[in-house]
């Protein structure tokens, strides 16, 4: 990790995916503690850890992520045709502040490419999720995210719509309510769909994103994406950036919005925590404040496969400190 940290990060997170898909990145044979076992898109994940979207985009290296441990790993974000993305550099490291700030831009193969990878997939290993987003240009999204789901959902587990990534111009203001509801009314498929939102709404914004997934029969919410904004804290030389930040800054504010969500939706709807997860104690945050799974990405991508181990094996020793006989038992209870 010391010396991939000295590549620039792009370079470095393609170097990763090529060595995992190489074997290079072990594998986690510890069984997890049942303490941890979840119950999620029907079927029994053996811990609640998941890799967030953006770490693969083009699903090739799932069924090694798998092995170093997770509990599912979503992979994307796809969309309908190939782009290259926003010009580089792209994305930076703040390691002053273990934060990220990355304006991508969906940088893809697309879904021919993508569903070619999903085909190789073993999901005996680890659930599958599969990120779905739309085109810079020509995209219209009432038709594009319904094919989109129709054409991953015979090989994921799960799909998630995403409407908060801060680097497609636009994106964001699907998350309003006339928009929202008429991209979920358009989908059909039998497998659970997941909606990522970002930190920023405001919370009337958030009340009636949830208003329209309870509406639509929306399986969950993931919580959140990447925020806009920047911390006085920020200590980094990139910080002044254009892009997502991620990271431990991100941290409290997503946790509170998850809470928040929680506060509202009740169990109506699963929730998925993620942002600025490092440690158990992060991990177990989210739970309390109401999320049944969590994600991680840039505290994986600082600390590497270690990580996973060490997660699962704190959470566990956390969760029967706290007096909870099942992972089940903490979520929401701080909310």
């Amino acid at each position: 990790m010391p010396l991939m940290r000295r590549l620039d990060p792009e370079t470095a997170h393609d170097l990763a995916l090529r060595g995992l898909r190489a074997g290079f990145g072990g594998f986690d044979r510890t069984p997890d503690d049942p303490i941890l076992a979840v119950q999620a898109f029907g079927r029994t994940l053996r811990n609640p850890i998941g890799l967030a979207a953006g770490f693969d985009k083009n699903a090739v290296a799932v069924n090694a992520l798998g092995r170093l441990g997770f509990g599912f790993v979503e992979a994307g974000t796809v969309t309908p045709r190939p782009q290259a993305g926003n010009p580089r550099p792209r994305l930076f490291r703040l390691p002053e502040d273990k934060a990220v700030i990355n304006r991508m831009g969906f940088n893809n193969g697309g879904i021919d490419a993508y569903l070619a990878n999903l085909r190789g997939i073993d999901r005996g290993l680890v659930a599958l999720g599969a990120n779905v987003g739309i085109n810079k240009e020509g995209a219209d999204p009432e038709r594009d995210y319904p094919a989109l789901v129709s054409a991953v959902s015979p090989f994921a587990d799960y799909v998630t719509v995403n409407i908060s990534s801060p680097n497609t111009p636009g994106l964001r203001d699907l998350q309003g309510e006339a928009r929202l509801s008429g991209i979920l009314s358009a989908i059909v498929t039998d497998k659970p769909i997941f909606v990522k939102i970002a930190p920023d709404l405001a919370p009337e914004g958030l009340e009636a994103v949830i208003g329209v997934c309870l509406a639509r029969k929306v399986s969950g919410l993931i919580v959140s994406n990447t925020t806009i904004a920047r911390p006085d804290t920020l200590r980094g030389a990139a910080r002044t950036e254009a892009g997502g930040l991620s990271g431990a800054p991100l941290l409290a504010p997503s946790t509170a919005m998850l809470a928040q969500a929680y506060r509202l939706a009740g169990k109506k709807l699963m929730l998925i925590g993620v942002g600025g997860i490092f440690t158990a104690e992060d991990a177990l945050a989210k739970i309390l404040a109401g999320a049944s799974l969590v994600q991680v990405y840039t505290g994986f991508a600082y600390q590497g496969p270690p990580m996973i181990p060490k997660l699962k094996t704190g959470l566990a020793q956390l969760l029967r400190a706290r007096g909870f006989p099942h992972i089940q038992d903490a979520v929401g209870a701080g909310a």
